[in-house]
């Protein structure tokens, strides 16, 4: 059961349960479980374990400069949690790493990972593609996160959905999921939803929405 949900993660793709087992039959490894709520990892916690979920999720969260919790991501099974931390001179967490609910996570201790390296070449570029398109992630978040305002955020969240050539979407979160995502009040991403409504930029149908302006939401973005 473990090798076969370990052959579903990005890092292992390709590496059969059975060849899973073997390559793994000398490997410093332990299974992990938390409850929902659990802390399973603070910011600037030294990262010394490749992490697994093999079970439920967690999520990635940080503070800004007022003390806000912003979330930054949910990380589900069987994807890996920080991984492009683990190496470097500051390997540390990024962001307090939390249980959404029942979590089991798969820690394999790095110098087993350094050693799986060398053994195998599919386990090597799984992880080096993992840790790129991580930084991609990150790259992209940060950039969100400098829009100012929430129409500025949520202008920006739209036009990705809708690029290159869409003019109606479905958000794929609630309001209160999106809210928690933009570091906002539910009431407050609720209000400027209607006001972009109201300015003709948008129309909405619950999760429903059709860009009536696209170059006045091109223009939030500046502000």
């Amino acid at each position: 059961m473990l090798y076969q949900q370990l052959s579903q993660s990005p890092v292992f793709r390709g590496i059969s349960p059975e060849d899973l087992e073997e390559l793994l039959s000398n490997a410093q490894f332990q299974i992990k479980k938390y409850t929902k709520g659990d802390m399973i990892a603070f910011r600037e916690d030294r990262c010394e374990n490749l992490m697994i979920v093999l079970k439920g999720s967690v999520k990635g969260e940080m503070l800004d400069p007022s003390g806000k919790s912003i979330k930054i991501e949910d990380i589900m099974a069987p994807y890996p949690i920080a991984s492009a931390f683990l190496f470097g001179q500051r390997n540390q967490f990024p962001v307090n790493v939390t249980a959404n609910d029942e979590v089991e996570i798969f820690s394999l201790a790095k110098a087993s990972v350094i050693d799986l390296f060398m053994e195998n070449k599919v386990f090597l570029t799984n992880y080096l593609n993992s840790i790129s398109n991580r930084s991609q992630f990150l790259a992209n978040k940060l950039m969100f996160l400098n829009f100012k305002t929430i129409k500025g955020k949520l202008a920006n969240y739209i036009l990705k959905l809708a690029a290159p050539d869409k003019s109606e979407i479905t958000m794929p979160k609630s309001q209160s999921e999106m809210a928690q995502f933009f570091g906002v009040t539910r009431p407050s991403f609720a209000r400027s939803l209607k006001e972009m409504e109201q300015e003709g930029l948008i129309e909405t149908n619950r999760r429903e929405i059709k860009i009536i302006n696209k170059q006045q939401l091109i223009r939030l973005l500046q502000q």
